[in-house]
């Protein structure tokens, strides 16, 4: 048989190359360098030191004031517990069943929303009523009461605004005295709007950031109530914390569909939640920063997991302070590179 050739040379070549040491060998494999290059961050399993006769509730609200010094708001008693950054204990107060958020203002007075009292009051340190909004076990829809509120936000100016909430969907405009101003939004998907407005923060130059937590969006209005942005599709977000150079923080989880659980009905969207997300935006709503948290197994959480995440606030030192429901405690995060 006649072999061509052209086959008879490449036969030939590839012999030859065979012959020769190294030919065809696979290049070593690369050393990739181990940086990371984003900050992460870890739980600090030591913190707090809560005292042993204590048994935390559901955490549905934590903050933290000028001396980094953390405060809870929590579904026991005492609802409102104090922690000085190192963890120790300091004192507590009250007895907030319907405990939700928790906000602490330029002055240093603590206000606390109630969505089961149906009101937003305003403490002294010590736990004095000093300005109570809505009234006492009432719930409706006029310029006088809420129906279940879950957070109140305040204005450079001293004015109010309060997130109400779970029956009423609108936003409350009060002035700092607490006389009513004005009330915007109902229950809907579009814009100005909302489904659950579930936490309120207000930035450097008082524009208001409102999580709307059904609609899967955070919606940022002026204080007359004219909407200028909205950020969609980004999280069901449960809690924003502003820091004082405007970084945007939310706490909450990935968007995703209705859910029918036998275990949680009539929930809303993202009970359960399939994840735990931090996420940090400026003020245009670029995301600057993602992190997953691990979500706990109920009754079984451990250090790092996070079990329905609804609040969030950063010290000075930006540590993260994260409270759960279905955990039912606060957890301190460290940041790291």
């Amino acid at each position: 048989m006649h072999v061509p050739l052209c086959i008879r040379l490449s036969a030939c070549l590839l012999l030859l190359a065979s012959a020769l040491p190294g030919a065809f060998a696979e290049p070593p494999s690369p050393v990739y360098p181990q940086v990371n290059p984003a900050p992460w961050f870890e739980v600090d399993p030591n913190w707090p030191q809560k005292p042993a006769e204590f048994t935390w509730g559901a955490v549905a609200g934590v903050a933290v004031d000028k001396d980094d010094n953390v405060w809870m708001y929590t579904r026991a008693t005492p609802s409102v517990q104090v922690y000085a950054p190192d963890g120790k204990y300091l004192f507590g107060w009250g007895d907030g069943t319907g405990a939700h958020h928790i906000a602490i203002d330029r002055e240093g007075f603590i206000w606390t929303t109630d969505f089961g009292r149906h009101v937003v009051e305003k403490h002294d340190c010590d736990g004095k009523v000093l300005l109570t909004l809505g009234v006492d076990g009432e719930a409706g829809t006029d310029e006088s009461h809420f129906f279940r509120p879950t957070d109140v936000a305040i204005a450079s100016n001293g004015d109010l605004f309060v997130s109400d909430g779970y029956g009423n969907a609108r936003i409350v405009h009060f002035t700092k005295e607490g006389k009513f101003v004005k009330a915007w939004g109902s229950l809907g998907v579009e814009a100005g709007q909302f489904s659950i407005p579930h936490s309120i923060e207000v930035d450097s130059k008082d524009r208001l950031y409102v999580a709307d937590r059904n609609n899967a969006r955070v919606q940022v209005y002026a204080t007359d109530g004219s909407l200028l942005d909205s950020w969609k599709s980004i999280a069901v977000p449960w809690s924003i914390w502003i820091t004082k150079n405007d970084d945007v923080w939310i706490c909450g989880s990935s968007p995703m569909p209705w859910l029918q659980d036998a275990k949680y009905p009539n929930m809303p969207l993202g009970c359960p939640p399939k994840d735990q997300l931090i996420m940090r935006f400026n003020t245009e709503g670029k995301l600057l920063q993602l992190w997953g948290i691990p979500k706990g197994e109920d009754g079984n959480e451990m250090p790092g997991e996070l079990n329905w995440v609804h609040c969030i606030a950063l010290d000075s030192q930006g540590n993260l302070y994260l409270g759960d429901i279905q955990g039912k405690r606060v957890q301190r995060f460290l940041p790291k590179r």
